[in-house]
C-alpha cells in the first residue's frame, strides 16, 4: 500500500522542483510576450503621434503655399484688369479726338466753302455750263451760321 500511493523522497521533490520552474519560466514568457505587446502598442501609439504631427505641418505649410499662390494669381488679374482699363479709356479718348478732329475739319471746310462761294449779296451763285448756252441758278442761304448736325456717342 505504501509504495503505489504514497511516494516520498527525492524524486517527488525534484518533479515538484521541475514543475515549479516550467511554470515558472511559462509565466515568464507570458508576461514578456504581453510586455512585448505593450510596448510595441505604445511604439506605434509614438509613430501615429509623431506621424499626425508631421501630417498637420504639412497640411498647414500646403494651405500656406496654396494661399500665396491664390493672391499672387489674384494680383496677376487685378494687374491684367487694370492694363485692360487703361488701354479702354486710351482708345475711348483717341476716338473721341479723332471724332473731334473730323467733325472739326468738316467745319473748317465747310467755313472756308461759305467764304468762298458767299457773294456781297448774301447767295451763292453757281454755273453750270451746256454745249452753247449758259444757266446760272441761284439759291438763297440764310446769312446765320451754316446748320450740322454733331453726334457723341459714349462707349
Amino acid at each position: 500500500m505504501g509504495s503505489k500511493c504514497c511516494k516520498s523522497g527525492p524524486d517527488k521533490d525534484a518533479q515538484e522542483k521541475e514543475k515549479l520552474k516550467r511554470l515558472h519560466e511559462k509565466r515568464r514568457r507570458a508576461r514578456a510576450k504581453a510586455a512585448g505587446k505593450i510596448q510595441a502598442w505604445w511604439r506605434g501609439t509614438l509613430v501615429r503621434r509623431t506621424l499626425l504631427v508631421a501630417a498637420l505641418r504639412a497640411w498647414m505649410i500646403q494651405i500656406w503655399w496654396r494661399t500665396v499662390l491664390w493672391r499672387r494669381v489674384l494680383k496677376w488679374r487685378q494687374d491684367l484688369l487694370k492694363i485692360y482699363v487703361i488701354q479702354e479709356e486710351a482708345a475711348v479718348k483717341l476716338q473721341s479726338w479723332v471724332r473731334m478732329w473730323q467733325c472739326h475739319r468738316r467745319y473748317c471746310r465747310m467755313c472756308n466753302a461759305l467764304c468762298i462761294l458767299q457773294t456781297p449779296e448774301g447767295c451763292f451763285a453757281f454755273q453750270t455750263f451746256r454745249t452753247s448756252d449758259s444757266l446760272q441758278e441761284q439759291y438763297e442761304v440764310v446769312p446765320n451760321l451754316p446748320e450740322f448736325h454733331i453726334e457723341i456717342l459714349s462707349v
